[in-house]
């Protein structure tokens, strides 16, 4: 029996609003986060992603807040990422209501932290996010793809397809791949480099970066990923996820 396919409204949280940029600059305001989460739970989103783009410490008290009172108001999964470093930090965003936790720049400075939480949570609890982009200038890695941070300004040497594979023994129950090359763009998701992780991983692995147009969003699942995620299009009402989701199962994807 087929898994359905997700799709997954992202919200850039920061300091309590929802921002959206062209690769991760020049943000503009798209709203309350609560607000929005409940639309996209009226819309029928299979999940919503919280990213906590400032990741301060006034920035992750805002963020809880969030998370409790989007908690209170939906019934979607929650998958909340930015800032988190320790087993500390997953156990307080769990009891504050999210369902999963994005871990990006700590597992990449310390990657037992995704065994760690595996050990105390289960994996399916960790969605490890990938910021990935292609290489340039005097950076080489074997596959032409570099691990990045800080919203995609800083490279750290680290090939990206290298990393995916670690994170899936370390213990990750999820890969989220977002292109920084594409991102914010409405260009299109980068389908050769989601080609090449899918066929490294196992684990579910979300698509992310690039959403314009529905047909992106059916040419990025023919490569066989377990979920669609987006930003700009949903918040500024270019699309909405019903269509997403009916162009999907008219391309032929099991879909809620």
């Amino acid at each position: 029996m087929a898994v359905a396919l997700r799709v997954i409204p992202c919200l850039d949280v920061n300091e309590g609003r929802v921002v959206k940029g062209v690769n991760f600059a020049n943000l503009r305001d798209a709203g309350d986060p609560v607000e929005l989460a409940r639309r996209y739970d009226e819309e029928r989103a299979d999940e919503i992603t919280f990213l906590d783009v400032s990741a301060s410490a006034q920035g992750r008290g805002t963020m809880l807040e969030v998370v409790r009172r989007t908690a209170d108001e939906v019934f979607v999964p929650l998958t909340v990422g930015g800032g988190v470093r320790s087993v500390e930090d997953v156990r307080v965003l769990l009891e504050a209501g999210a369902d999963k936790i994005g871990i990006n720049s700590a597992a990449i400075a310390r990657p037992e932290l995704i065994s760690e939480i595996a050990e105390n949570f289960g994996s399916q609890v960790i969605v490890l996010s990938v910021d990935a982009r292609r290489v340039t200038g005097d950076v080489q890695t074997p596959s032409g793809y570099e691990v990045t941070t800080h919203g995609g300004k800083r490279g750290t040497g680290i090939d990206a397809l290298e990393w995916v594979k670690r994170g899936q023994e370390l213990g990750a129950g999820e890969i989220l791949l977002n292109s920084m090359d594409a991102d914010g763009t409405t260009d299109g998701f980068d389908v050769e480099m989601t080609s090449e992780v899918r066929e490294l991983v196992s684990i579910p692995l979300i698509a992310s970066g690039g959403a314009g147009r529905v047909e992106d969003f059916v040419e990025i699942a023919r490569v066989g990923v377990d979920a669609v995620l987006a930003a700009s299009v949903f918040h500024f009402g270019t699309l909405s996820v019903g269509e997403v989701k009916e162009a999907l199962r008219n391309g032929g994807f099991e879909v809620r």
